[in-house]
């Protein structure tokens, strides 16, 4: 825990802290074989590639380059971007409901996501849940993406507060060093238990 001043507004990351998210489960209904999904999965419809649009790549640009490179598995390719929903199972367990808890306390709450802009949209959609939050920052919107600085100073501008008025949820050990670095305070997400904890230590629930 580092930060300085008094918490007002906790800031959360979304895949793997309020939604589940893998890939794999996309891709293990178009292979029989295990082993060729998980070689998809390391090699073609990567998170790193993944990761390209999330920060604005333009997909169709993305899907054409990366079928060009491996034809054999286009269907897979085609996929991600017209079923990606499928790699989303559905919530972390405990997190959605300490969301309801720190709304129904009148906890300001916000969140930083990397995730494309079109999966954005149609996944917000259908997930009342983020009606809880003032704002989100999205990187495919911003065309910025965790861990890049200017994304963490995007939000303060945003939200209206100072890095050190907010405590920011990530399961991700970059993107929390990120933001400790510039003055957040942040938990390390590895389980809703571990963060109700904290949430009651630094006094934002009860």
């Amino acid at each position: 825990m580092t930060g300085q001043g008094q918490i007002q507004a906790v800031v959360f990351d979304v895949g793997r802290v309020l939604i589940e998210w893998d890939l794999r489960l996309l891709l293990r209904k178009l292979y029989d074989e295990p082993g060729e999904a998980e070689w998809v999965f390391a090699h073609v419809v990567s998170e790193a590639w993944h990761a390209q649009h999330d920060a604005g790549c333009d997909l169709a640009d993305m899907v054409d380059r990366r079928m060009r490179e491996f034809p054999e598995h286009a269907a897979a390719i085609h996929a991600y971007a017209t079923r990606f929903g499928e790699s989303i199972p559905g919530p972390v367990p405990g997190t959605p409901a300490l969301v309801e808890r720190l709304a129904a306390a009148d906890v300001p709450l916000f969140a930083i996501t990397n995730f494309a802009e079109s999966f954005w949209a149609e996944f917000r959609a259908r997930e009342p849940l983020f009606d809880h939050f003032r704002d989100i920052v999205v990187s495919g919107v911003e065309k910025l993406a965790k861990p890049d600085p200017a994304i963490y100073r995007l939000a303060e501008r945003r939200f209206g507060l100072p890095a050190s008025a907010m405590l920011f949820v990530d399961d991700s050990r970059p993107n929390i060093e990120a933001a400790r670095a510039l003055g957040w305070h942040v938990h390390h997400f590895q389980g809703a238990e571990a963060l109700e904890q904290d949430l009651r230590a630094r006094g934002l629930l009860a």
